[in-house]
């Protein structure tokens, strides 16, 4: 086929054609991922995602996947093309980084980057991130909540080749296989994300072949174009001025009775928005900093979130957002600062960005959603002692409600999007037993429209001892109602030990669990919207149907509705 020049005129229904095929493209690259890695956390907690970028670095289109992978990637792969100019890539060139200081996010997520080859030069690359279960440091699964410097939190890795030309960095792989406690966990998903790279990188030549690679690369700009002129305009609908917003999460894991706080004031203006975090709070001392591309990708997801869902994502959509991090904050910290945990800080951040539309945007934006990822690790030697085991779990809260719709019961929000485990996945990995799964009844925030309920999960240490690592949130500072209702329940966990003896976990947690103890946890629920007296009667008698609210908090908290 003819290639066509820049300045042609693009026939709308091939652009179109072509971001569909951008989209499949991106979801088969996903697919891929969680079909072929080893871990748990990956095939059944879906922790990864996939990517296609322009030859410039701006995302051409993503996956349904993890947001906070997703626009992280980003600067990663600006990162790898300042290393590795397009001139000096190959045809089998594999490119392999996870450092948060040069642009990446926490040192699990591991990011795989492809050349796009076609005709002897790139013309787009194919990129995908995976949390891996465990890159080393003082815990197994490499999330302490109580490290203080980077170096205690893993393995870390600058922009490198991993195979040049199609051949391993045998010298690489070693180290670290050497550096891990589950090696061959390790290089299976590293592998499943090069073989997820690939598929993107054949499927793209293939649509240069169909089409013509001028053409095609002309394409792309015309998407990116498109998206970010929908965007402006998306933004534009938003009533201009500058919207406050603050929260606060429980303790950064050293200082377990001083609250984080964290403070926005979002600009919307021209079209533009501009996110300002003056106010939030001094670098940590623990591991929830959020280095720059954490807090850019919650502000991304955050304009996704409040503009039309119809607009393609791409690199456009991201244009017309700026971000004001001060230096030394936690949203912006200096090195070696500990950043392994922060999925529960950029979750907080996407949460207040979002909440500071409350007022403006009153149809679409709901009260503060639970807005945490409990995210539990196990870890240790193999009954047997022929290795280690080391296990993750992620577990959900509720979302808030909205001015027409009760909350969602158990649903990752806020830039987020993992799956808990099946029983019956942990405890193939792990010596550990799941005693119940349940919703967590009378959770939810009490409103006119009721918040989402959390989750209620046992687990019980069988033939050995373990390592745990808990990393929670809103056990002190619970998900605000809005417009007049109830704030959520509080996260709870507490350890029942084998004699019986009970010990509260006091939101971040790093112990050992011996045979016979117990972890009891239970998620928090979503704030609740309006009043909760003008709840219409026949809602309150179907929670109480449901299980969902016992009839004593539905007497106490709807009055009248509940008689």
């Amino acid at each position: 086929m003819t290639s066509a020049q820049p300045h042609l005129q693009l026939d709308p229904i091939t652009v179109e054609v072509v971001r569909h095929k951008l989209d499949g493209i991106a979801n088969e690259m996903e697919s891929t991922l969680l079909r072929s890695s080893f871990s748990p956390i990956v095939k059944e907690g879906m922790d990864a995602s996939a990517s296609l970028f322009t030859i410039a670095g701006e995302t051409l289109a993503q996956a349904c996947a993890v947001p906070i992978h997703l626009a992280t990637l980003i600067p990663i792969v600006e990162t790898l093309l300042k290393e590795f100019p397009l001139s000096t890539m190959k045809e089998g060139d594999v490119y392999i980084m996870n450092d948060p200081y040069l642009g990446g996010t926490h040192l699990p997520d591991i990011a795989i980057v492809v050349p796009v080859m076609y005709r002897g030069r790139p013309i787009a690359l194919s990129a995908s991130m995976t949390h891996h279960q465990d890159v080393g440091g003082m815990t197994p699964g490499s999330i302490p909540t109580n490290a203080t410097e980077i170096y205690q939190e893993g393995v870390r890795i600058p922009p490198l080749k991993l195979r040049d030309a199609g051949v391993m960095n045998d010298t690489l792989v070693k180290m670290l296989r050497l550096n891990v406690r589950i090696p061959d966990v390790l290089m299976g998903d590293l592998n499943a994300q090069i073989a997820a790279c690939t598929i993107g990188a054949r499927r793209i030549a293939a649509l240069a072949d169909a089409y013509g690679d001028n053409l095609l690369t002309t394409i792309f700009q015309e998407l990116l174009e498109k998206s970010e002129a929908m965007t402006r305009e998306a933004l534009r609908a938003i009533p201009s001025g500058t919207y406050k917003y603050v929260d606060y999460m429980d303790n950064d894991g050293i200082e377990l009775d001083r609250r984080i706080r964290i403070e926005v004031a979002v600009t919307v203006e021209n079209g533009a928005i501009h996110c300002d975090f003056t106010g939030t709070s001094r670098q940590l001392k623990g591991p929830f900093n959020v280095v720059r591309s954490g807090s850019q990708a919650a502000a991304y997801f955050a304009v996704r979130a409040l503009t039309d869902p119809s607009i393609p994502t791409n690199a456009g959509c991201f244009r017309p957002v700026s971000l004001h991090l001060p230096e030394g904050s936690m949203v912006n910290p200096k090195e070696p600062a500990p950043v392994g945990s922060r999925t529960a800080a950029i979750k907080r951040i996407t949460g207040c960005i979002i909440g500071a539309f409350q007022q403006a945007l009153p149809e679409k934006v709901p009260a503060d959603s639970g807005g945490e990822l409990l995210t539990l690790a196990f870890g240790g030697r193999k009954p047997d002692g022929s290795g280690n085991f080391v296990v993750g779990e992620l577990i959900a809260g509720g979302s808030g409600a909205a001015r027409r719709s009760d909350g969602v019961d158990v649903v990752e929000t806020d830039a987020s999007n993992c799956m808990n485990l099946p029983a019956e996945a942990l405890e193939m990995e792990a010596p550990v037993r799941v005693l119940r799964v349940e919703l967590r009844r009378d959770s939810g925030g009490a409103g006119k429209r009721r918040g989402g309920l959390g989750l209620i999960k046992e687990f019980e240490m069988l033939d050995v001892e373990a390592t745990l690592t808990h990393r929670g949130e809103r056990h002190f500072c619970p998900a605000a109602g809005a417009n007049g209702g109830e704030a959520g329940a509080p996260a709870r966990s507490v350890i029942i030990r084998a004699d019986g003896t009970e010990e509260t976990v006091p939101s971040k947690l790093v112990t050992v669990l011996k045979p016979g103890d117990r972890l009891l946890v239970e998620t928090a629920g979503g704030g609740g919207y309006g009043p909760a007296g003008e709840r219409e009667r026949d809602l309150v008698d179907a929670d109480i149907a449901n299980g969902k609210v016992s009839a004593e908090e539905a007497a106490r908290l709807y009055g009248t509705a509940a008689e």
